[in-house]
């Protein structure tokens, strides 16, 4: 099935909710009101669905391939992504001085939803690139940006993240490559790093890889680790490749999903040592890593989004064509399309509402992002990074769990023809399922939220955020329609638990860590229905006061029945994850290990 890219739904979120013209106001982005992004998000469906969205199903039928060191990407794929390139569609959001575009988060957000959802695996490469970009932006040296940047932005070159490592995992403090420095300022990088994806390629030129490694004599754990650039091919002064280094892919993994993304083993120094060089200070590269990470896993939340948006489409247009069995309420004397059976509309609208619940609040994070970069006042810049870093763990924890949810739900709409591979909606499912575990578990993103998000400010953004939905809830009352006061009173109802839950993880994580981490998952998942189903209710009142106005009505009906929906069916269940964290977590515990 083809991909159609859902722009009035995203042209909706940046205009009534993430108010793009309050960007466009911003130093840097005068040129980005709701025009451009119309017409950057217009070119970018064109791209997405005629070019990237064919060679999904490809990929997962004939993903790269592996032979003597050499990684082969799927075919068509090193095509697309010259045109990809060529289009400026990877310096979107980076800057001019570079060769980006220079555009807002907010605009460029919705076009990696749309490149994720035509083709995850091709999205990957991206996606890396844009972390390595930030990471140079920020803590690289003039020689590094001006030797690697506009090659990285123009998509010439493309780059990678090398975290984990065979005996590491997630826990980075086990990191065991080293560096050995050289008399000329460069390093000798030695080691092994796996799962690096897009690792290894023929899409593009050159591969600068971005290599946590300990310095010689560095400090044991996280305190002794630091951060190096390893191109493929060494640069030469005057910007021409040179020598081939030395990291060679020596494996590549066979997965679930996202088959077409080669993810590599890459062993550095088997021939004298990879030369690197250094980004920023020594040991203090997970620092600097976590400026890939956080923009990483900003991503990897759209994808699930994404995802999640490709099933529903499947699944929605497989419902409309699939005729079995006769209506429950006798209506039609015949056998019917499916859509027509209330609990396939209950699964429809349950992808429906997830997807754009959480794409409502991925905007909302992207116009924070932005104006904590370009607001011209110092408080606003704090408030707005800080509400963007709490939505952080939420995009990417809750919206991933929530794609496996909805191609799950894709799977069930096609009945047995949905576990056959050949109608595709298992694919989607397959390749969800990484997205909770790559760039930090659905547990590391809900410890993030504990620990950094909630903890360390005694709940003050989290408090911060429950009076705004006060203000949405006070809104709603003044409505009047029946909605509206339904969906208020889901509204208050959640807020209110999370607001219970936000005080035992403040009074109690120093004194009783265990009963906070036993519920710190569905404490992120409690969040991440209230802010969804805050975004929602703001759609909702938008689009009475546009239905009043004879605006697009069928548009309009659609988001309050979509927003009525998810306070009706998902935020109900904000109250019993509530319970659960506070009542529930010696049960978590109480089973002796040896039980198991």
């Amino acid at each position: 099935m083809s991909y159609t890219a859902p722009l009035k739904d995203m042209l909706f979120n940046i205009q009534h909710l993430a108010h793009i013209d309050q960007i466009a106001a911003l130093p840097g982005f005068e040129d980005a009101g709701l025009d451009t992004a119309q017409a950057v998000l217009e070119e970018s469906a064109k791209f997405n669905e005629g070019v990237l969205s064919p060679l999904n199903w490809e990929g997962d039928k004939n993903p790269s391939s592996w032979k003597d060191g050499v990684v082969t990407a799927t075919p068509g794929f090193k095509a697309a992504f010259k045109q990809f390139a060529e289009g400026g569609w990877q310096g979107l959001q980076h800057p001019t001085e570079y060769g980006g575009q220079g555009l807002p988060k907010t605009i460029g957000a919705a076009c990696v939803e749309m490149c994720n959802s035509a083709n995850l695996s091709f999205a990957l490469c991206p996606l890396l690139s844009d972390g390595a970009i930030e990471a140079l932006l920020t803590a690289g040296s003039d020689e590094l940006k001006a030797t690697y940047l506009e090659n990285l932005v123009s998509g010439k070159w493309t780059g990678t993240m090398n975290l984990t490592e065979p005996q590491a995992g997630s826990d980075l403090a086990m990191v065991r490559s080293r560096a050995e420095p050289q008399g000329d300022g460069s390093y000798k990088v030695f080691g092994t790093k796996i799962f690096i994806t897009w690792g290894e390629h023929d899409m593009a030129e050159n591969i600068v890889h971005l290599v946590l490694a300990r310095v010689t004599g560095a400090p044991e754990g996280v305190k002794g680790i630091s951060l190096f650039v390893v191109p493929k091919f060494l640069v030469n002064a005057d910007g021409s490749l040179g020598a081939r280094n030395d990291v060679h892919c020596v494996s590549i993994e066979h997965k679930l999903g996202i088959k077409a993304s080669p993810t590599a083993v890459l062993q550095y120094g088997d021939h004298g040592g990879a030369v690197g060089y250094l980004v920023g200070e020594e040991n203090r590269g997970l620092e600097y890593m976590f400026i890939m990470m956080n923009a990483a896993r900003y991503a990897v939340g759209m994808q699930g989004i994404a995802v999640a948006e490709r099933a529903y489409q499947k699944a929605v247009q497989f419902a409309k064509d699939r005729v079995q069995s006769r209506p429950v309420d006798g209506s039609v004397k015949a056998s019917v399309a499916i859509i027509h059976h209330p609990d396939v509309q209950r699964m429809l609208m349950t992808m429906r509402a997830h997807t754009q619940g959480c794409r409502a609040m991925a905007a909302v994070a992207a116009a924070a992002y932005d104006t904590a970069h370009h607001h011209t006042d110092a408080e606003t810049r704090q408030q707005s990074q800080a509400f963007y870093e709490f939505l952080v763990p939420l995009v990417k924890g809750y919206s991933t769990e929530m794609s496996l949810d909805v191609a799950s739900l894709g799977v069930q709409v096609h009945g047995g023809m949905g576990f056959i591979e050949e109608t595709g909606a298992a694919q989607y499912l397959r390749d969800a399922k990484i997205l909770s575990i790559y760039e930090g578990t659905t547990a590391i993103q809900a410890n993030d939220l504990v620990g950094r998000k909630t903890v360390r400010d005694g709940g003050a953004t989290a408090k911060a955020i429950a009076r705004q939905i006060v203000v949405t809830e006070t809104e709603l009352a003044k409505s009047g329609s029946a909605d509206a006061q339904a969906v208020a009173k889901r509204l208050k109802a959640a807020r209110t638990a999370f607001l219970d839950v936000v005080a035992f993880v403040v009074n109690n994580t120093k004194t009783q860590p265990n009963a906070v981490f036993a519920g710190s998952v569905p404490y992120l998942m409690l969040a991440g229905k209230l802010v969804a189903g805050w975004q929602l209710a703001r759609s909702l009142l938008v689009a009475e006061d546009l239905l009043a106005k004879g605006e697009d009505t069928a548009f309009m009906q659609a988001k309050i029945s979509t927003a009525r929906f998810y306070a009706d069916h998902v935020l109900v269940g904000a109250q019993s994850l509530r319970d659960s964290i506070l009542e529930g977590s010696d049960s978590v515990t109480a089973l002796a290990v040896d039980a198991f």
